[in-house]
């Protein structure tokens, strides 16, 4: 069922999302060479506790999933690109690296997602992650009453597909409240004009990602962690947004710490 939020009930999701994008970029500035995935899922748990919170992953258990989650913060290195699930590893020069959070506070739930590279980057890591940010940046834009839900993909997929990149729709955006995974459902590659329209309190997630060379994602023996099939990097950038009258808000923006 799709839910329509109040203005009131926007605001009061401001909790949420400014918290998921402090974490995010707290998290991105610490993570270096050297650091452990599992040192990062222990220090996102430290945060929510600090703050309150509820974590959305650690308890969740999807038909798709084999067990429930078990950790507070998705971790996806190079060719993992969704659903990393941490582990004992550590982060080598030039690792490609996705952060995904969700958290509820308050009874309300943000989302969102950043990626990139620790110590030397490759020219085409940086040009993955940024086709992402822009996609996700013209979804945005699209996500104004009078559009539709198709709007929002074709700009998604117009970035993208001009970058040269094919796009799996398996997985997208999709309606976050007071559960973080409802309705609609966003896929990244769509038509304009089509689909459901758009009107103020709607509030969800467009998440952008793309796999260098392929659109096929293989699972890790883990039961969670997806991978390009032909071992391509990956990359994702996330935001929850609310439509209003006045424009999209952007719930985990992060421009007001100075970092993307």
């Amino acid at each position: 069922m799709i839910e329509l939020r109040t203005p009131a009930e926007i605001d009061e999701m401001r909790a949420a999302g400014r918290f998921v994008a402090e974490t995010l970029a707290t998290l991105r500035d610490e993570t270096k060479i050297g650091t452990n995935l599992l040192s990062i899922d222990r220090r996102a748990h430290d945060m929510i506790r600090k703050q309150g919170a509820e974590s959305c992953y650690i308890d969740y258990h999807p038909s798709f999933g084999a067990s429930p989650f078990g950790k507070v913060i998705c971790t996806s290195i190079n060719d993992a690109v969704l659903h990393g699930l941490p582990h004992d590893y550590t982060l080598r020069d030039g690792d490609l690296v996705t952060l995904d959070f969700a958290v509820s506070v308050d009874g309300w739930v943000a989302d969102s997602a950043v990626s990139f590279v620790v110590g030397t980057p490759r020219d085409e890591d940086l040009r993955l992650i940024d086709t992402t940010e822009r996609a996700l940046d013209a979804a945005i834009e699209a996500a104004t009453i009078g559009n539709r839900i198709g709007d929002i993909s074709a700009a998604i997929a117009a970035i993208s597909h001009g970058e040269g990149y094919s796009i799996n729709t398996d997985f997208g955006g999709h309606g976050v409240g007071r559960i973080m995974h409802g309705d609609p459902h966003i896929p990244n590659d769509g038509r304009a004009g089509r689909g459901f329209p758009l009107r103020a309190g709607l509030v969800f997630a467009i998440e952008p990602w793309l796999l260098a060379t392929t659109d096929e994602l293989v699972t890790d023996p883990d039961g969670w962690t997806l991978r390009s099939v032909d071992g391509s990097r990956g990359a994702h950038s996330e935001h929850t947004i609310a439509v209003t009258e006045d424009g999209p808000i952007i719930l985990t923006d992060r421009s007001f710490l100075g970092v993307n």
